[in-house]
């Protein structure tokens, strides 16, 4: 299984939840609401969840080894790192024209 795309359709400066993504696998399935979150000591990714009747919060769709919950997160973190960056060069000069 390949990650084809990875969008990052939300980006927050503020706060502990830094991004909302989506991921194509395969240039065939999407999964979307994965977030990318602001720990302790570095970035992680969350899953998409749902709260289950108890409250508990329990992940609607999610790597099932730990070879490929890596290779997710650390797509995904490279890419909400790229595009954080853009935004950010770009802010200053989308300033000066208004």
């Amino acid at each position: 299984m390949e990650i084809t795309d990875i969008r990052v359709r939300k980006i927050n400066f503020e706060g502990r939840m830094k991004a909302v993504v989506s991921v194509t696998f395969d240039a065939s399935f999407v999964v979307h609401d994965i977030k990318v979150i602001e720990g302790q000591e570095k970035l992680f990714v969350a899953m998409p969840s749902r709260k289950t009747p108890d409250g508990e919060f329990k992940d609607i769709a999610h790597p099932i080894n730990a070879e490929m919950r890596e290779i997710l997160q650390n797509a995904i973190i490279s890419k909400y790192e790229e595009v954080k960056d853009l935004e950010a060069a770009e802010a200053p000069a989308l300033e000066q024209q208004s």
